[in-house]
């Protein structure tokens, strides 16, 4: 009966501390994308200079990242992330 008692409780302990890493792997996950959505626009912005042979983007249907998608450089809009005419990137919600 003892020994019952203390596999239940080192299971316990385990599964704590699966939970607890679980966690830690989840939010270097989130920060990880974000900084990868950063990179992305940065990069498309580049190819638009290089593309386009211009220094400033000029805005489609009120959006920088509009004009990307039009010039097929990005697929969809950043929700963390913000492009400006000059290609700079700025945040808009906290990663």
């Amino acid at each position: 009966m003892i020994e019952l008692l203390i596999v239940i409780v080192i299971l316990g302990v385990l599964a704590t501390v699966v939970v607890f890493s679980v966690a830690g792997i989840t939010d270097n996950g989130q920060e990880s994308a974000c900084d990868a959505d950063r990179r992305v626009l940065a990069t498309a912005a580049e190819a638009y200079f290089a593309n386009y042979t211009t220094d400033m983007i000029t805005a489609t249907d009120g959006s920088i990242e509009n004009t990307l998608i039009a010039a097929q450089l990005l697929r969809s809009d950043s929700a963390y992330w913000d492009l400006q005419a000059d290609g700079s990137v700025v945040a808009v919600t906290p990663c």
